[in-house]
């Protein structure tokens, strides 16, 4: 492996050159902020279902799809998935997706933090072609944000990442179901680490990517300090037919806030991955993430590179 990636984890990711990708200037509506966005492979397109914060401080969904999945992208002209005016849990809107091919139901799962007075939690949708979209409503109760589902069954279960708040903390959590209604089996998977870089709250980025090794797991760290919340980036890999099993956890942050773009915005001093794609010829992880609450920037890495840290911790 390179040497230098080696010794230095943060240069294992490169910032695309055109960042940030997407910005609130270029949307075809009058928007606040577009941020937080979840990533797929279509048929050789990037589908990003980023999330876009109106000025009222609602947020919605809506598509942005590329050809390669870093410029000429093609923004859908309306929200493409808005808050349901029936559902009392997207009173205050649908936040920050993650999208996986859902293999039991042959459709594309997107599971999102429906926002109500009752507080976040975790809400799922499914759809063929990012048109039309099939609500499923809330898989756990309040308060949860920052899930996935994992693309496949374990035995004759699904398998969830999620973050709850229990006892006013904030670890990863995986969970268990039958049936995607009643979940069972909870614990955590990735706990905060205290006095390290993610010692106040973590929550996973996008969606788990199955690799040779087993699932890669792009996670967000969360540390206090005196100008208040800094969120980088960690790895973690977890076990290919046993994702309850963290077989590597990196100790070093690998992606931090650095540029203008990062720091400047309605939430300074924040790198929020949640969309990933992998451009199989070439080896390249593409993530997409959220910079500063305000726009969506884009970093790659070479997939075999990012294993073999892994492999070193």
């Amino acid at each position: 492996m390179n040497k230098r990636l080696h010794n230095n984890p943060r240069e294992l990711f490169s910032r695309h050159v055109y960042n940030p990708i997407l910005k609130p200037a270029e949307w075809p509506y009058v928007v606040n902020s577009v941020f937080n966005p979840g990533a797929i492979q279509v048929e050789g397109e990037t589908i990003l279902l980023c999330r876009v914060e109106d000025c009222r401080g609602f947020s919605h969904l809506t598509v942005a799809r590329s050809p390669d999945g870093k410029s000429n992208w093609k923004v859908d002209p309306q929200p493409t998935l808005a808050r349901s005016q029936e559902s009392h849990e997207e009173q205050w809107g649908l936040e920050d997706p993650r999208i996986v091919w859902f293999e039991p139901f042959e459709s594309y799962a997107i599971t999102y933090t429906s926002f109500s007075p009752a507080g976040p939690q975790v809400s799922l949708a499914l759809t063929e072609d990012f048109e039309t979209f099939e609500r499923q409503g809330v898989l756990l109760p309040p308060e949860d944000k920052d899930a996935a589902l994992f693309p496949r069954k374990f035995g004759d279960r699904y398998v969830l990442i999620h973050r709850p708040i229990v006892r006013g903390e904030q670890h990863v959590w995986i969970s268990f179901s039958p049936d995607l209604t009643h979940w069972g089996d909870h614990e955590i998977l990735l706990p905060r680490r205290s006095g390290w870089w993610d010692d106040a709250k973590v929550g996973l980025g996008p969606q788990p990517i199955e690799t040779r090794l087993g699932w890669l797991m792009l996670y967000h760290g969360v540390r206090e300090t005196a100008s208040g919340s800094l969120y980088r980036v960690g790895l973690a890999l977890l076990d290919s037919d046993d994702p309850t099993k963290v077989i590597r956890r990196c100790d070093p942050w690998v992606l931090g806030p650095r540029e203008d773009y990062e720091y400047r915005g309605d939430v300074p001093g924040v790198v929020f991955p949640t969309g990933a794609v992998i451009d199989e010829p070439s080896g390249e992880l593409r993530v997409y993430y959220g910079a500063a609450d305000t726009s969506i920037g884009l970093v790659t890495a070479n997939l075999e590179e990012i294993l073999s840290y892994l492999e070193s911790c």
